[in-house]
């Protein structure tokens, strides 16, 4: 979690969780941000605020990834460059993430490298700049 603003009324927060973990209270907005929804999981289970499929990764480079793992730093690169070109579709998560806390949902097994992990980076990045 990264809090960052110039004063306390500028504070944002964005968490990621995985769809299977339990909802608290603490998640604030909940968005999906995975293009397929998630096995077995029911709207009502996930209480979501949002889902915003367009922010995941092309259904391309996500199974380009998902074929060798090791190309994790490159997988973020070009994921990045596909965020930059679809400003529109990520930029309410910021305004999200400035009036209250931001989970980003996602359903992906791994823990460490998954796309909610390299969109929280691109939009705490993208917060930060904005500061």
């Amino acid at each position: 979690m990264l809090r960052i603003g110039k004063n306390l009324q500028e504070i944002a927060m964005i968490q990621i969780k995985r769809a299977y973990d339990e909802v608290t209270p603490e998640d604030g907005k909940r968005v999906l941000v995975d293009r397929l929804w998630p096995r077995g999981k029911s709207k009502e289970h996930l209480q979501l605020t949002e889902w915003v499929k367009e922010v995941a990764p092309s259904n391309e480079l996500r199974k380009w990834f998902h074929q060798d793992r090791s190309k994790w730093a490159e997988f973020k690169q070009r994921y990045f460059q596909e965020l930059q070109s679809h400003r529109e579709d990520w930029k309410p998560l910021l305004q999200m993430a400035r009036d209250e806390t931001l989970t980003l949902i996602y359903s992906a097994r791994d823990r460490e490298q998954n796309n909610a992990i390299a969109l929280k980076e691109f939009l705490e990045s993208r917060l930060e700049q904005d500061s």
